[in-house]
């Protein structure tokens, strides 16, 4: 076999995890990312390709309960875990029409996002750093989020914004 055929090949690796609540059971190549996984075989979208190396944070998703740059994760190697994109973290999903999650609701409330293409990733980043007990202060929250770029400059408002879900709203 030449070298080039064995660049070539790629077996498929069976992985099991769940997307938003659903259990999939895929044959993946073992390239994929997590991300392309989600946008492009799944589609669910809100993910945003930005860098695609895990610099800008408009790809983060929470991964068994863990904020994670989904373009530097390879989906085989989510074998088993939970993945929830900001697709599913409406109450009862948006697609149903329910209700936003409330990071969701105070990002539209306090202006939190100008052209969108970040939004996704600081929604995701914004409720884990809430979870993690990491928006007891302005500093707090600029620190914890500051994985999360946004070309607009909306930071201001994206700390309102989860100020206010969090409970503490700046002097």
């Amino acid at each position: 076999m030449a070298n080039t055929d064995l660049l070539q090949f790629h077996a498929s690796v069976p992985t099991t995890l769940s997307v938003n609540g659903t259990s999939l059971s895929l044959d993946l190549d073992p390239r994929i990312s997590l991300l392309d996984l989600l946008r492009e075989h799944l589609g669910l979208t809100g993910s945003k390709k930005g860098c695609n190396s895990g610099e800008c944070g408009a790809c983060t998703v929470h991964l068994d309960g863990r904020r994670v740059n989904a373009c530097m994760v390879l989906a085989a190697a989510c074998e088993g875990c939970a993945v929830v994109t900001v697709e599913g973290i409406a109450q009862g999903g948006v697609t149903n029409g329910d209700r936003l999650h409330p990071v969701q609701q105070a990002f539209i409330d306090h202006d939190a996002f100008q052209c969108g293409f970040c939004t996704p990733g600081q929604i995701m980043s914004a409720v884990a750093c809430i979870a993690e007990g990491h928006a007891t202060s302005e500093a707090e929250i600029r620190e914890w989020m500051s994985g999360n770029l946004c070309r607009c400059s909306a930071y201001p408002q994206i700390v309102e914004a989860i100020q206010a879900v969090s409970g503490r709203r700046a002097g």
